[in-house]
């Protein structure tokens, strides 16, 4: 074990998420520091983390979630990150784990944290999320967000990666039309992402790229197995990539 106790910054962006921003604010309570980026919500969520004493609100405005991602990190004072989203929650087993693994002799520079998807209140069992990982803890030092992915932001590590046992439970699915407005986002930005790139917008892939991501989603990931849930999530997810080709052909025509 390091001599001297190391200490953990929680960093949440948001924006309109009164609904979930309390819960798990005092999820979080055994962090060290707490600040939530917010982008100028229009609900509740800023008097809520208002409320909090041991929070720290900034309000910064959003151009995609990777910049976003990195002025949190420069708020920070702490070396050890916790990234979490307002629609994700922790175990009280996933908390000790993280408390173990900062202070290990042995830390790696990056964990993996494997989440489970919940569909309003049931989980969601396959349909592609069924080995869904994502950072959420790092040492700042060793690891920034490739500022060329402006969604599913991917951090770059400098060091070993390791992944914790515990999950995140991830509260992604409250509604179908506020995942389907999700998904529609992600779909912009992404075509955005696609445009700075140079990548063409060729008919044929908007045609087939959605088509392949519901099939392979609903067939080789398993999300027949999840009945109705499952059909409402593949779908989704291939209509966000639709919406990322027909975005790319607006803006590409638009540009000519």
């Amino acid at each position: 074990m390091n001599s001297e106790k190391q200490k953990l910054s929680v960093l949440i962006i948001t924006l309109n998420e009164e609904h979930h921003i309390k819960s798990l604010l005092e999820d979080v309570d055994f962090a060290d520091e707490i600040i939530v980026v917010d982008s100028y919500s229009t609900d509740k969520t800023v008097s809520i983390v208002e409320s909090f004493a041991n929070v720290k609100l900034i309000q910064h405005h959003f151009t995609n979630y990777t910049s976003q991602r990195n002025f949190a990190l420069d708020q920070a004072k702490n070396q050890w990150i916790l990234f979490i989203d307002a629609d994700e929650r922790l175990t009280s087993e996933l908390k000790s784990e993280i408390v173990t693994a900062i202070n290990s002799k042995n830390a790696a520079s990056a964990y993996f944290i494997y989440r489970i998807f919940m569909f309003k209140n049931s989980r969601l069992n396959f349909s592609g999320w069924q080995t869904d990982k994502i950072f959420r803890l790092f040492d700042k030092s060793k690891c920034r967000y490739n500022e060329e992915r402006t969604v599913h932001e991917k951090l770059i590590v400098d060091g070993k990666i390791a992944s914790l046992k515990n999950k995140i439970i991830h509260y992604s699915y409250s509604s179908y039309n506020d995942y389907k407005s999700k998904m529609y986002n992600y779909g912009i930005l992404k075509a955005n992402e696609k445009f700075a790139k140079g990548i063409k917008p060729y008919f044929l892939m908007q045609l087939f790229h959605p088509l392949y991501t519901f099939m392979y989603q609903f067939i080789i990931r398993f999300g027949f197995l999840d009945g109705k849930k499952g059909v409402v999530i593949c779908y989704l997810n291939a209509y966000s990539v639709y919406i990322r080709y027909k975005e790319l052909r607006r803006i590409t025509s638009s540009r000519i």
